[in-house]
């Protein structure tokens, strides 16, 4: 019994962020860090990783991982599967914003996006990150994930990807909605639902968080919140774990799908 109680004691769970470099995602992966959590936190450039893991602490590891590449992917599988065993939370963060040269204003983002003149490659590029790197991550960190006794998977989707709210006429973002991106937050939602109804009878808790319009390099720091107010309930959604499964929550509740 006393053997139990220690090793019980002892249990650290185990964390991954994909997109953690920077942004909301080295929030998140700062804040799980400071509540016990074994981190490792995601990044397409090696050298931005170690950074950000560096600036974190003794709990965050870096971990190379493009979204995009199964390779990385698979090799992070590997990396956890070794060093950890399980894996008790997974945060899909990582995320673009569109195609264009860093420092595209919103406005231009926005304009680029419309339905009527969106670039196709622009869409397949987002989307690849947004929606498909979803799909790929989650897919392959499963088995890992099965192992815990309170696995959850949180995604970091958007207002903008709410039907209902963008369909309103008093919406003030309606005029923001296009194709790219805001299209590709509402197909995560739909993504995050499909994995949530599948998932629920091995009670693995799937679910989509807001961080609302949260100042970034997505949009060009043009957001109005800063990054430690937008982490704050993608952290409390990942730190509950015995929370729902299949909700779509923000900074002030709620959110219509």
């Amino acid at each position: 019994m006393e053997n139990q109680i220690e090793s019980s004691t002892n249990y650290q769970s185990v964390a991954l962020v994909t997109g953690a470099n920077q942004g909301v995602g080295f929030q998140i992966a700062k804040a799980l860090a400071s509540n016990g959590y074994k981190v490792y936190v995601g990044s397409r450039n090696p050298g931005n990783g170690e950074k950000a893991a560096t600036e974190i602490g003794a709990n965050a590891q870096a971990i190379q991982l493009d979204v995009t590449q199964q390779s990385t992917i698979s090799a992070a599988v590997d990396r956890i599967e070794k060093e950890e065993g399980r894996l008790d939370l997974l945060v899909n963060n990582a995320a673009i914003a569109h195609a264009g040269k860093p420092g595209r204003t919103l406005e231009d983002a926005t304009e680029a996006g419309r339905a009527t003149n969106a670039s196709l490659d622009e869409v397949r590029t987002v989307w690849e990150t947004n929606v498909f790197g979803v799909i790929s991550v989650t897919q392959a960190m499963l088995p890992l994930l099965r192992k815990s006794s309170a696995a959850r998977i949180v995604n970091v989707s958007s207002g903008l990807g709410s039907l209902t709210w963008i369909s309103d006429p008093a919406c003030w973002a309606r005029e923001h909605f296009g194709v790219v991106y805001a299209a590709s937050k509402t197909a995560l939602n739909a993504v995050t639902m499909a994995f949530a109804i599948e998932l629920e009878k091995e009670n693995i808790k799937v679910n989509a968080v807001s961080p609302g319009f949260t100042a970034t390099a997505l949009n060009n720091f043009q957001g109005t919140d800063t990054v430690e107010v937008g982490s704050r309930e993608p952290v409390r959604v990942a730190l509950e774990t015995d929370g729902p499964t299949g909700t779509f929550t923000g900074p002030d509740g709620a959110l219509p799908w």
